[in-house]
């Protein structure tokens, strides 16, 4: 069994993608795959799934839900907020006052893990081919600056 996250799911079309945690390509996964949880899967989501190899490519031939679903809610007037921009910080407050300026190297696992989920999270319209490039270019680049272990 392989472990990843669901990349981006379609209700409306019936099927999503999973990137595997241990890399590689993406797996096709069809709703009826989850059965009666069909109407649980959502991007971000982790599941453990066995793979095949389809006419199109890698399927999905079994998979379960990991991630025990957060009780839908609908969000009132008083507690929804907009995501925040995000703004990078330089200079002395890039610290954080008694820290001495430097920050943890990840491995390139670990970022383009980190990569997958802002992705995940702030631009769910994305492919997961189109997650895959980005992230791909984003490691090489964090590579060539010294940001990531190689």
């Amino acid at each position: 069994m392989e472990t990843g996250r669901i990349l981006r799911f379609d209700e409306v079309r019936g099927y999503g993608f999973i990137a595997p945690n241990a890399g590689g390509e993406d797996v096709f996964v069809h709703a009826n795959d989850f059965g009666d949880q069909r109407h649980l899967v959502h991007p971000g989501m982790r599941v453990e799934y066995e793979v095949e190899e389809g006419e199109r490519g890698l399927k999905v031939a079994t998979v379960r839900i990991l991630d025990t679903p957060p009780p839908r809610r609908e969000p009132s007037r008083t507690t929804a907020t907009a995501a925040a921009p995000f703004t990078p910080v330089s200079g002395p407050a890039a610290a954080g006052g008694d820290d001495d300026g430097l920050c943890d190297v990840l491995s390139s696992r670990e970022f383009a893990a980190e990569v997958t989920e802002l992705l995940i999270q702030h631009v769910p319209s994305l492919t997961g081919s189109q997650i895959a490039q980005a992230r791909q270019h984003l490691v090489s680049f964090a590579r060539s600056h010294g940001w990531v272990e190689s």
